[in-house]
């Protein structure tokens, strides 16, 4: 499996995802979050865009969103989110395993995606997934294997204070099991709504406990010692 060519591909879709204007419906806003969908166009369900401030620069946001040292302690919809596999500095395969949610009628999904980071002129960062199959982590009897087409965290500075950053979540995650499609949408915008507000107080813990001591290419020498 070419794991580059599929990262690449993945990258320019999240690219034209977060250029594409047309069709989107608001279904949920939240503590100035927005959340709005459409039908995808790569499995029977939706893809959502979730559009949010985040108190922080774009460099370090996009750390905290990746970095499984710092993911694990803001994102709660996780239970488990681990590097397995590096292709390069910036492209590697990660097992997460999710909480149930939706007051458990979602149980927990665990999904293998090859995540991707890119850099974009304007100091614009886009890390993508996209779920693809490896050996070595093959599905388990514990939980239902998931399956993220496209999608991706678009990090750009707030042009009026580039201390901030824009982010516009895509999402187009295809659950399995039997579950009905009306339980996932009706669940599906509050659960994204917080993982925006869980970022934002990540980002204050890590601001009191450490300083947030992120720079803006520490994920080349993560990954190179892992």
């Amino acid at each position: 499996m070419d794991y580059k060519a599929i990262a690449q591909q993945t990258a320019q879709e999240v690219l034209g995802y977060s250029q594409d204007t047309a069709g989107w419906k608001v279904v949920k806003t939240s503590k100035k979050i927005t959340v709005s969908s459409k039908a995808s166009k790569k499995f029977n369900g939706n893809i959502y865009r979730v559009e949010g401030i985040i108190p922080q620069s774009t460099s370090k946001l996009s750390e905290l969103l990746y970095l499984p040292e710092h993911r694990v302690t803001w994102d709660k919809s996780l239970k488990v989110f681990n590097v397995v596999h590096r292709i390069d500095s910036d492209t590697f395969i990660c097992h997460a395993i999710t909480q149930s949610f939706a007051m458990g009628s979602i149980s927990p999904r665990d999904f293998i995606d090859l995540v991707h980071i890119k850099q974009y002129e304007g100091n614009r960062v886009i890390i993508s997934s996209n779920s693809v199959d490896f050996p070595e982590y093959p599905p388990s009897s514990n939980y239902i294997r998931g399956y993220n087409h496209p999608c991706g965290y678009v990090c750009s500075p707030l042009q009026e204070n580039p201390a901030y950053s824009k982010l516009v979540m895509f999402v187009q995650t295809e659950l399995r099991g039997k579950l009905s499609p009306s339980i996932i949408e009706a669940a599906m915008p509050s659960n994204l709504v917080s993982v925006i507000l869980n970022a934002k107080d990540g980002i204050k813990v890590l601001r009191n406990t450490s300083g947030c001591a992120c720079h803006p290419k520490s994920h080349s020498s993560f990954l190179k010692k892992k």
